[in-house]
């Protein structure tokens, strides 16, 4: 259920979020395209971190933060989560310092406070994390991803590489560390955009809690497939909530997505 704090500004900024995994190419077409419909956007990048000190998840959070730095304080935000983004927008949220109007997961893990990436994947698919648990006790690194096994996922050969040329394998200190707890969330509205059938769950856990769900039948990185359909499903998604872009303030048509 929705925690509702003060009334939001009408044209938040909005902080796009990519996955640890990947970096700000993965968002990139995606700002393009909520800029030509009036959005002011960023995206966020993950605080170098190179003797690894702090937790995999503090990084991605502290970047947030780094980014909305010299933003006012009292400027709204909404935060919009990809992928392994999504379990940590409760965190983003207990270290900024601007209100946000909004949360949106966008094939996304929701978060699971004290749990770990490793245990998500085994509430889904236990052979899974089991293959995974082993290759990461011997020592490797995921998502190892090549040329060939994103063809499909994203054809577009340039686009594809962009990805591929951010794409950050992690090792079991990523996987297995306890995410954290934040009291109080969530404190504004949220909402789920899926894409793929791995997270079917998500989106069905988004909607019992009574979020707006929408679904572009896609895979996982469609926001580099057909970026403008998804910045009109996250734009339909805001104005559930009222929230529209300057000057306009009409929300983009939507293409195929569905409720």
């Amino acid at each position: 259920m929705n925690g509702l704090g003060a009334e939001p500004r009408s044209d938040p900024l909005v902080v796009l979020v990519p996955s640890p995994l990947l970096g700000p190419y993965s968002w990139s077409l995606v700002r393009q395209e909520l800029a030509q419909c009036g959005w002011e956007t960023l995206v966020s990048v993950d605080l170098r971190d190179p003797v690894g000190r702090q937790p995999c998840w503090r990084r991605t959070v502290g970047g947030v933060e780094a980014t909305l730095r010299d933003v006012p304080d009292e400027r709204s935000v909404v935060l919009i989560g990809h992928s392994g983004a999504g379990p940590l927008l409760p965190a983003i949220r207990a270290i900024v310092q601007q209100p946000i109007a909004a949360y949106l997961f966008v094939d996304a893990g929701l978060a699971s406070p004290g749990s770990s990436r490793l245990d998500a994947i085994a509430t889904e698919d236990a052979m899974a994390a089991a293959e995974l648990r082993t290759a990461l006790d011997d020592g490797r690194h995921f998502p190892a991803w090549t040329d060939d096994d994103l063809r499909q996922l994203v054809p577009d050969a340039d686009r594809r590489q962009a990805l591929l040329d951010e794409l950050r394998p992690r090792g079991a200190d990523y996987w297995t560390e306890a995410l954290p707890d934040v009291s109080g969330w969530p404190n504004a509205p949220c909402g789920y955009l899926a894409f793929s059938s791995p997270y079917r769950s998500a989106a069905d856990r988004a909607r019992l809690a009574g979020w707006p769900v929408r679904h572009l039948a896609a895979g996982h990185f469609h926001q580099l497939v057909d970026p403008s359909a998804v910045a009109d499903a996250l734009v339909d998604l805001l104005a559930e909530f009222s929230i529209r872009s300057q000057p306009s303030g009409a929300a983009a048509t939507l293409k195929g997505a569905t409720t």
